[in-house]
């Protein structure tokens, strides 16, 4: 029943828009599936690290550490800073990926890319660390083993997240025909960019 639950937890974290969902979308859109799928692997790839974390309690360290939190919030907020920028910047050129998806030695370095994208703004993000470490004890069965127990759950939580984001990725793939029209790219860039924009400052002045 209390794995039930969790699932049924993770799921509603899941579909919550945050700054993993921004990231997605953005790829996807923007290189195709393949990016998309590169960019939420990176992401869960992080999820799964701040989960085995809580799990061990080394986020422990990082939430007792004011200046490492501090260090952590501040690079996480230029990081999605500087990815708003590079969108509306994009947008105001006109020059958005091309229509066609890459290939090749092109889709490798642009997967690769995504990949890195979803994983650094996954670790660079103090938040993630506080919520893996508050979010999967509640659900430890008592008597159980909690250690065992917690990278069970970080192992759930990660299948749950990438479901979900695979069927957004498969869902966006489909409508690639009205979203990839030039004039809707430059608007779903524009839009990006101020999400990422104002997740960054957010993040930036919001204390723990």
């Amino acid at each position: 029943m209390y794995l039930l639950a969790f699932i049924g937890a993770c799921l509603l974290v899941a579909m919550a828009p945050g700054v993993s969902t921004a990231i997605i979308l953005r790829q996807t859109l923007r290189a195709g599936r393949g990016s998309g799928v590169a960019a939420a692997l990176g992401n869960e790839t992080g999820i799964l690290l701040w989960a085995l974390s809580a799990a061990f309690g080394l986020s422990a360290l990082l939430v007792a550490s004011q200046l490492a939190y501090d260090a952590m919030r501040v690079v996480g907020a230029v990081v999605l800073v500087v990815m708003g920028a590079q969108a509306l910047w994009q947008a105001r050129k006109g020059a958005d990926v091309p229509s066609d998806v890459p290939t090749g030695g092109a889709a490798v370095a642009s997967r690769r890319r995504s990949y890195l994208s979803g994983l650094g703004t996954c670790l660079a993000n103090p938040k993630a660390a506080v919520f893996a470490m508050s979010f999967l004890p509640q659900f430890v069965p008592q008597g159980h083993n909690v250690p065992l127990t917690l990278v069970t759950l970080a192992v759930v939580w990660v299948l749950v997240d990438t479901l979900w984001y695979g069927l957004l990725i498969w869902t966006v793939a489909r409508a690639k025909a009205l979203l990839g029209r030039p004039a809707v790219r430059r608007r779903l860039e524009q839009v990006s960019g101020v999400v990422l924009i104002g997740l960054g400052i957010r993040l930036a002045v919001e204390s723990r």
